[in-house]
C-alpha cells in the first residue's frame, strides 16, 4: 500500500473519530432560531440551579427538564459538583422554552456552555433525571432517551436509587 493511500485512510479515520467524538461529547448547540441570553455564572446552588449575572442584574436559574438530588438526599454533592464542573465561572447561554419563571421566581432555562447542552449532559452522565414540568417540555423526548441510557449503564447517581420514584412528571 502506498504511503499516500495510508495517509488518506488515516485522515478518513481521524475525521470519522472527530465527528463521532463531537456527537458523543456535546449535545446540540443552542438552536440558532431560538434567541438565548448570555450570562455569567456567579454561583452554583446545586445540581439543577445556578445564580447568574445578565448585565448588572443577578438572577437565579432553574434548569428546565431535569431534577437532581436535594441537599439532604443521596448523591446531592456529586450532582452539584458535576454541574459546577460544567458551569462554574463560565459564560453560559440561557434558552427559554415556554415559561419565563417558576413559582419561586427563578428563571426557567436550558443552559449551554459553548456547544455543550448542560441539561442534557447532566442526564446523560447520570447526575440528573428527566423531569417533565409542562408546558416546558421541548426536549422531553431527548431527555427520556438520555436517562434510559444512563440507567442502563448505571452512571452517576443511578446506582444510589435516588431517582427510582417511577415518575417523570413533576
Amino acid at each position: 500500500m502506498s504511503p499516500v493511500r495510508i495517509l488518506l485512510i488515516l485522515l478518513l479515520c481521524l475525521i470519522t473519530l472527530c465527528a463521532t467524538a463531537a456527537c458523543t461529547m456535546d449535545s446540540a448547540a443552542p438552536p440558532s432560531s431560538t434567541a438565548g441570553e448570555s450570562a455569567i455564572v456567579t454561583r452554583v446552588i446545586d445540581g439543577d440551579t445556578i445564580d447568574v449575572r445578565i448585565g448588572e442584574i443577578g438572577y437565579r436559574v432553574r434548569y428546565i427538564g431535569i431534577n437532581t438530588p436535594e441537599r439532604d438526599e443521596a448523591c446531592y454533592q456529586e450532582a452539584a459538583d458535576a454541574n459546577a464542573a460544567f458551569v462554574s465561572g463560565q459564560t453560559v447561554t440561557l434558552v427559554k422554552d415556554t415559561s419565563e419563571t417558576d413559582q419561586f421566581g427563578r428563571l426557567l432555562r436550558y443552559v449551554y456552555v459553548g456547544n455543550t447542552f448542560v441539561n442534557a449532559s447532566l442526564i446523560r452522565d447520570g447526575w440528573a433525571e428527566n423531569a417533565e414540568y409542562p408546558p416546558d417540555t421541548a426536549h422531553a423526548s431527548e431527555f427520556r432517551t438520555l436517562e434510559a441510557d444512563a440507567v442502563a449503564a448505571n452512571r452517576g447517581c443511578h446506582p444510589s436509587g435516588i431517582f427510582n420514584d417511577g415518575s417523570t412528571t413533576r
